[in-house]
């Protein structure tokens, strides 16, 4: 009896411990591969900062001390910070076959998104629908089909920071969300402050910004907290509730655009555009209505961000670039008439400072959403293991002296002449590869026209008696 009850136990045993290696047996090959690649893993510290409010400061200091590629082991993932335009371009862009993929963002991708958003989703058969869906919504041709949206949503722009000056944050804000639920939805914003789509998105989007921070929470450096009740997980009640607040909102926009769709009110939009392409790219109705969310969520705060930066610029470097700027637009525009779209390919002063704008103070601190690499790779000569997760923080990239001399002025004429900068637009605001930002062409004439109606229509100086503007 005994010697059968020590059998059965022996068997469990073996059961168990065979399910345990069989769980962490790629952990276990990938601690293998980094100790037997150990002296060719990229430069980085010994120790790791934690609870980082800020960690583009931290990894500023880090390329500045140990190069363009540094290497941290945080928790069981190595993760790789790049800070240079050259770097990032070479392996997210050149090599974008294994560097497209995303980590697992258990906080953001699946407790407060369940897996829905394109953003954060791996490499895959749901990121190419969604990635599809996306460019055919906002690649260049189409995203010129906006303009006059945008170039009416400019002029009430004008119009209110000439009435209220001293409101512009609330009236860049208004600008950039009529725009983009406008394209979106085919409904305008009148007023942030009173409208309760714009509030509630900016709350989702508050939430999704706060638990994407590399290194805030320990669950995702220990996946196995994720099954920890929420009872007993107050980090985690949040981001359940906030998910339920998410797909009320996108669910509710789509059924509103149902319903014009049915009266037959509804102008183009994007989201229009979803629902006719819906049954050929067999979305469901919740996916569908996350991909509509998506400019949504990401084009406010972008564009509104970046124009709040133009002017921050304006009030401290203004005399070095406002003049130049100006005769630019008096030669092409005249006094008589605003700017228009049409003016900008002439208008290569302004089109530089839009280019300064983005890249000086850039709104995406950490480079957007961290890539991951999906097998095993060799970098000058440094291993970068497979499924480290990377990080190319445009606050190192931005400022990088070698890209950008005296990189914290601002300096347009940066723009004017040849540099041996990789990509087309002499920065890197906008990504890299098969994850570069679908509405890069939307944001981009949102910024340059309205710095060009700006600059023709008013002049931006400090308030009379502020002490000076510390960068």
């Amino acid at each position: 009896m005994a010697v059968a009850l020590l059998n059965v136990i022996s068997v469990v045993l073996a059961l168990i411990t065979a399910a345990y290696i069989g769980l962490k047996f790629p952990q276990l090959q990938q601690q293998w591969r980094l100790y037997s690649h150990r002296s060719q893993l990229p430069p980085g510290p010994k120790t790791l900062r934690t609870g980082l409010q800020k960690p583009w400061l931290w990894f500023l200091e880090l390329n500045q001390e140990y190069g363009d590629v540094v290497y941290l082991q945080m928790g069981p993932t190595p993760t790789i910070i790049l800070g240079s335009a050259k770097a990032a371009w070479d392996l997210l862009e050149k090599r974008g076959a294994i560097y497209s993929s995303r980590p697992r963002f258990i906080m953001g991708g699946e407790l407060l998104s369940n897996g829905m958003r394109g953003l954060m989703a791996p490499y895959g058969a749901f990121w190419r629908r969604w990635r599809k869906t996306l460019h055919s919504g906002f690649m260049q041709r189409q995203s010129e089909t906006y303009r006059p949206i945008q170039s009416l949503e400019s002029k009430v722009l004008m119009k209110e920071l000439l009435d209220e000056p001293e409101g512009y944050r609330r009236h860049l804000e208004r600008y950039a969300a009529s725009v983009v639920v406008t394209v979106t939805y085919g409904r305008r914003v009148e007023d942030v402050r009173t409208d309760d789509v714009v509030r509630r998105n900016a709350e989702a989007m508050e939430r999704l910004t706060s638990v994407n921070i590399p290194g805030k929470f320990a669950v995702e450096r220990y996946p196995a907290l994720k099954y920890v009740p929420a009872f007993m997980a107050p980090w985690k009640q949040g981001v359940l509730k906030q998910r339920q607040e998410d797909i009320k909102l996108y669910t509710q926009l789509m059924d509103e655009v149902k319903q014009k769709l049915g009266k037959g009110t509804l102008p183009d939009c994007f989201a229009k555009h979803l629902l006719e392409e819906q049954a050929s790219n067999g979305m469901t109705d919740l996916e569908v209505a996350y991909a509509a969310g998506t400019p949504f969520g990401a084009g406010v705060e972008t564009s509104a961000g970046s124009l709040a930066s133009f002017l921050l610029a304006c009030v401290k470097f203004g005399p070095q670039f406002i003049p130049k700027a100006q005769e630019e637009l008096d030669r092409v525009v005249g006094p008589n008439r605003l700017p228009t779209f049409d003016d900008l390919p002439r208008l290569e002063y302004i089109r530089a400072i839009a280019s300064e704008t983005l890249r000086w103070r850039p709104v995406a601190v950490l480079g957007g959403t961290p890539h991951a690499s999906t097998k095993d790779d060799m970098y000058e000569g440094m291993f970068i293991p497979k499924g480290s997760t990377v990080i190319a923080p445009l606050w190192s990239i931005h400022l990088n002296d070698d890209d950008f001399p005296e990189p914290h002025s601002f300096r347009p004429e940066r723009f004017l002449i040849e540099r041996n900068y990789p990509g087309t637009f002499g920065h890197s605001a906008f990504g890299w590869g098969r994850r570069v930002c679908p509405g890069m062409h939307l944001g981009s004439a949102s910024v340059s026209i309205n710095i060009a109606r700006i600059l023709w229509g008013f002049d931006v100086k400090p308030v009379k008696g502020a002490p000076e503007v510390d960068m």
